[in-house]
């Protein structure tokens, strides 16, 4: 212990003061707006790991002052003492949170605070991690057999200069620290050893500290641009062996120490966190004002520890001057004076400490934006389910208002989807489900049928309340009833394919008290399985002239044909300009769209809904892939999609203006052109087979095989 402070000195009171047992309002705030998170634990086995959670601002939950809680994915699970950085995109400091792991139910994870404080933002700022990625410097050569000859992770590293450091001391304490470079945080020495130079800093030295006492360590690292993280674990050894620290010189200046790493495990996946927090789109960065300066925050915590402490300035005054008006900004001016400075003398040159939002406003738009969505920073709403309602033994309604403060009015054309997001076992799913209200409410209403083995359905019978939390994306979809209504329209459907029709005749009935017709045959299984009965039941009573709704039972009446369907529509002697529309199993839309074609109704006058099964896509590649972007031919970027990883989640992840809606397949808002490279996409899709033949992919439900170039012109 003597000869590491004597190697990296002792840190100034000031720097010990800063930490607070307790989440005060200001960290209560940061929490609030960040996305992500570095998170370090040891599981059951005492296996050391460190990841990325999160996705979406406002993931950690605060309970209370001492005790948040949040969703780890995966099968390890925390046990002891863990630790956390949170990052605010664009922002150089970082705010650090350590505590004990107090329950865990399913994937939520609760953790009781024992102390949070600011770090300051030289790790940031040494890896330029919000700047514009280097060029990464061709991976090194693999010495001998190990862990880091493995696929991808000799590339991964020569391109990562910022990663989470994890380690333990022999008292219960946890530390993940931030570790930041210029392109290359950690060098390969041969196929197991790893060295990261240990560059001045505060003088805290916890890592170096813990190192001495339990010599287990992991880390995660991050490239910029690319939602991969590469997980290393293994055990630790600090050295200041002149030879070595001379390689890692800058400008002449090597560090004081560095950190060696026997590697044990090393592995390149992608990362749910990562990809979801879109930390790369200058979208995502915190604007000037969006939260409290953390270097003011780190003074207000300096103050209220002050009091009666050797060293450190008296409390009345750092609080007076805390007061004054302007001071923030000043401070502000004088650290990153003090960054520029001290990074300068390590041999850093062109840092600019300023990391915000610069280039936010010089950020290029999404050229097609999602109907009814605000913008690429913020592509998901979040909800609250005010109700669960049954409607059938298979069948139930999610009543959804928003989540936030205020109420917001959900608008769609009646017979749109929007696509559902939950966390299932830690990990977002996405399904689509049309909406069955009528737009313009405070309140939209999704039905959503159980399927046999459907990993979202199933979630949604079985384990959602009323109180619990989604987030929804959209509307959309081509299948709606358009602004001017034709005077008669005639619907067609079986199963939960009467969703969409039930909001075009919500939306019908309540609008038009002058008239419209409104034609309705409905394939259900038995009497007990008609969604909607009740209602619709009401509905055909008080509108007599307006709404008939017939009913097939195929238990009863036999499956519903193309004979059975022109005897109803001949019968019903529908007007020449009547509007069609159809929802369904493919074999009932075909046969329907047979006999209207039979009938001599044109194309134009008949509209149809096709669902894919919501399967989910199975990555092929076992190896990270190249993707290069082209608009109109025109390069537009180049990133790297993660084994498991789509198309779409790449691209937005590393902020190129990637045109999409329902993510799910269902809309083909993201059909892109593929020019060269495979895929593999899951099937079924709403792509038509000339689509396909005609070289079209679906970003959203596509995997790469090989390097691949797309085109996102509008075809």
């Amino acid at each position: 212990m003597d000869e590491v402070e004597t190697t990296v000195g002792r840190p100034a009171p000031m720097v010990m003061l800063k930490q607070i047992s307790a989440l005060d309002e200001g960290c209560r705030t940061i929490l609030a707006r960040c996305p992500i998170a570095a998170f370090g634990y040891r599981d059951a086995g005492g296996t050391s790991r460190t990841t990325f959670v999160g996705g979406r601002p406002g993931f950690a939950r605060v309970h209370s002052p001492t005790r948040i809680s949040f969703s780890l994915p995966g099968s390890g699970e925390p046990r002891g003492p863990v630790s956390f950085f949170f990052l605010l995109p664009g922002v150089g400091e970082i705010l650090r949170v350590n505590g004990t792991v107090a329950a865990r139910t399913g994937a939520e994870t609760a953790v009781d605070i024992d102390e949070a404080y600011v770090h300051c933002a030289q790790a940031v700022l040494r890896s330029r991690l919000w700047q514009p990625p280097a060029v990464a410097a061709p991976a090194a050569g693999i010495a001998g057999d190990g862990p880091l000859g493995r696929p991808g992770v000799a590339e991964f590293l020569a391109a990562a200069p910022f990663l989470a450091l994890s380690t333990w001391d022999s008292s219960g304490g946890s530390d993940t620290s931030p570790r930041g470079d210029r392109q290359a945080v950690a060098r390969i020495l041969d196929g197991r050893t790893l060295a990261i130079p240990d560059r001045k800093g505060n003088k805290r030295a916890d890592t170096l500290h813990n190192l001495l006492r339990d010599d287990r360590l992991s880390f995660a690292a991050l490239v910029p641009g690319r939602s991969g993280v590469l997980h290393v674990r293994g055990r630790g050894a600090i050295t200041d062996d002149p030879a070595l620290l001379e390689t890692m010189a800058l400008r002449g200046m090597p560090p004081h120490a560095a950190l060696l790493i026997d590697v044990e495990h090393a592995e390149v996946t992608g990362n749910d966190a990562v990809a979801r927090s879109r930390l790369w789109s200058p979208e995502a960065h915190v604007s000037p004002g969006e939260v409290p300066d953390l270097m003011a925050l780190a003074g207000e915590h300096l103050a209220a520890n002050s009091t009666d402490a050797e060293g450190a300035p008296p409390a009345f005054l750092l609080k007076a001057l805390g007061a004054i008006p302007g001071v923030t900004r000043l401070l502000r001016l004088v650290m990153n004076r003090a960054y520029r400075s001290g990074l300068r003398k390590e041999g850093y040159e062109g840092i600019e400490p300023s990391v915000g939002n610069r280039r936010r406003g010089l950020a290029r738009r999404l050229r097609r934006r999602p109907a009814g969505e605000s913008g690429p920073e913020n592509p998901l709403r979040d909800v609250r389910i005010a109700e669960v309602r049954r409607e059938t033994p298979s069948a139930v309604t999610l009543v959804l208002e928003d989540a936030g403060d205020g109420p917001g009015t959900f608008d769609f054309r009646p017979g749109q989807f929007f696509t559902l997001v939950a966390d299932v076992d830690g990990r977002p799913v996405r399904r689509a489900y049309s909406a069955s209200s009528a737009p313009g409410a405070s309140r939209l209403e999704v039905t959503v049928k159980r399927v046999e083995g459907g990993r979202f359905s199933t979630h949604v019978h079985r384990n959602l309340r009323a109180g619990d939390r989604l987030a929804v994306r959209g509307p959309s979809g081509s299948f709606h009833a358009g602004p001017r209504q034709p005077e008669e329209i005639v619907l067609v459907a079986a199963g939960s394919g009467v969703t969409p029709m039930m909001s075009i005749i919500r939306t019908r009935l309540a609008g038009r008290a002058d008239g419209g017709r409104i034609a309705l045959l409905y394939s259900s299984r038995s009497e007990q399985e008609v969604i909607f009965a009740g209602e619709l039941a009401r509905l055909e009573r008080d509108n007599p002239d307006r709404l008939s709704v017939t009913h097939v039972l195929t238990r009863r009446d036999g499956r519903l044909g193309a004979e059975g369907v022109r005897r109803w529509v001949t019968g019903l002697a529908p007007a020449r300009d009547a509007h069609f529309y159809i929802c369904g199993p493919e074999p009932l839309m075909d046969a329907v769209h047979g006999v209207l074609a039979g009938l001599g109704v044109p194309d134009a006058l008949v509209h149809q809904e096709r669902y894919t099964s919501g399967a989910e896509t199975v990555a092929v590649a076992t190896v990270p892939q190249q993707m290069t972007v082209e608009e109109n031919g025109q390069p537009v970027g180049t990133v790297v999609v993660e084994p498991g990883q789509t198309l779409l989640d790449a691209g937005l992840a590393a902020g190129l203006p990637m045109p999409y809606s329902c993510t799910v397949g269902n809309c083909g808002e993201c059909m892109v052109k593929l020019h060269t490279g495979q895929i593999a996409q899951s099937e079924p899709n709403c792509l038509t087979p000339q689509q396909k033949a005609d070289g079209y992919v679906l970003t959203c439900v596509g995997c790469p095989l090989s390097k691949v170039t797309l085109d996102i012109a509008d075809p």
